[in-house]
């Protein structure tokens, strides 16, 4: 019996790969305009890492992560989320002591062990950014602002920006107080999984999925927004104004809590509307108290992360996924092993000039290689035998256009950097 990937694990296929290239290119290139540094934390943590940072009841720790002992008896756990590890980064390193500001970005794998289904995988992807060091409102949008970008700038259609404010520390806990209290009369009415939450994380109820549950939500609970602090409140009121100042379009949704217990003030979503139940493709929000709680000094911060599976099914649904693969800029077909070895220096040259150089291993026939340069897409092909190399000439075939032309061995660079110019 053949050995297969373990369930909720997936090969990212040579054919897939392209797409995943582009969505890492735009990151970077996005992140990398706006000043933003990359940062890349080990794949496995102290368990208490994630214990205080994310929250001891949440269900990331409380039922999803993937925990083990080492041979020196020390709890480690794969990395279930990126913005605990970076923070632990933080204040390991003493960031502060270089700038009072750092702005990071990361793209890599993490691993929860829930139940798969499409864009939710017990190994997924993530990309997303950490803004370190400021408490202001600028802060958030433009970190909501960056967000926004990558969806644009990859090309996805419908998606929508949803943001919130949950206060500050005090204001939340009165807030699930006034919460407990409206809702503790229609406590049967819940779900089962909601009625769990009740008394150990509560806002949770706002992620449920049950229909009847966010009616009862809808009717009875308070909304949070309406008992921020007027600090809080103005702090939410102009990060709308500076979205509002780009054009970007949002929606205030003050149900949008998020699933972790370190958030604080805003909060935020873009949701696909192509993904049914598991609709959103990024979250983030401002968490001013974890640095803090890790053990670092008290330090505003601001970020989001956004999984990459989802991105890549959203744009496969709005067929726009269809991403070019790279291809040869030259097939260089040769007749037998002398005349490989004729050309070896020659594709080396080329291809440390940035030209992508393919040639035949498997000894095949000319007409084999033409088939498989017309396969590969290449953009040129050439056929070098003994007397090509004696000659110092070679015939370079443009499969596109079918046009030949015969040029010196040595403007072979030339003349593929000529054509590539007019492309």
């Amino acid at each position: 019996m053949s050995i297969k990937a373990i369930k909720g694990t997936k090969d990212i296929l040579p054919w897939e790969s392209p797409l995943w290239h582009h969505v890492e290119t735009v990151c970077r290139e996005v992140f990398s305009s706006a000043f933003y540094q990359e940062i890349r934390t080990p794949v496995f943590e102290k368990t208490e890492l994630f214990a205080r940072g994310i929250g001891e009841f949440s269900d990331i720790v409380s039922k999803e992560m993937y925990t083990f002992q080492d041979k020196g008896g020390e709890w480690l756990t794969l990395r279930p989320e990126y913005t605990a590890s970076v923070i632990r980064s933080y204040i390991q390193h003493h960031y502060e002591q270089q700038s009072p500001l750092h702005k990071l970005w990361y793209v890599g794998p993490l691993f929860r062990q829930e139940r798969p289904q499409a864009g939710r995988l017990r190994q997924f992807h993530q990309f997303g950014i950490e803004l370190i060091g400021s408490e202001y409102p600028e802060a958030d949008a433009e970190v909501i602002t960056l967000a926004c970008e990558i969806y644009q700038k990859v090309g996805l259609r419908e998606w929508e920006l949803h943001i919130n404010s949950i206060g500050n520390t005090k204001d939340r806990l009165r807030y699930i107080q006034l919460l407990a209290e409206s809702l503790k009369p229609h406590f049967d009415a819940f779900c089962p999984v909601c009625r769990k939450r009740f008394d150990i994380n509560i806002l949770r109820l706002f992620d449920c999925k049950n229909k009847s549950c966010q009616k009862l939500l809808d009717d009875h609970a308070p909304k949070i927004t309406d008992h921020l602090s007027p600090e809080d409140n103005a702090h939410f009121e102009q990060v709308c104004k500076l979205l509002d100042v780009q054009g970007i379009t949002y929606t205030i949704n003050p149900k949008l809590v998020r699933g972790l217990d370190y958030y604080t003030r805003t909060t935020f979503e873009i949701k696909g509307k192509q993904l049914g139940a598991q609709d959103a493709l990024c979250g983030g929000g401002r968490y001013d108290n974890l640095v803090e709680e890790l053990g670092g000094k008290s330090t505003p911060a601001v970020g989001f992360a956004a999984g990459v599976e989802r991105l890549i099914l959203a744009l496969e649904a709005e067929k726009i996924a269809d991403v070019p693969a790279s291809r040869p800029d030259l097939y260089i077909a040769t007749l037998d092993v002398e005349s490989y070895q004729g050309i070896l220096k020659t594709c080396t040259t080329l291809r440390h000039q940035g030209f992508v150089i393919e040639t035949d291993l498997l000894r095949r026939s000319v007409k084999a290689m033409m088939r498989d340069a017309n396969k590969k897409q290449a953009q040129y092909v050439t056929v070098i035998g003994p007397e090509e190399l004696e000659s110092g000439t070679l015939t370079l075939k443009n499969l596109q256009t079918g046009e030949t032309s015969q040029i010196a061995w040595n403007e072979l660079g030339k003349a593929l950097g000529k054509e590539r110019h007019t492309l």
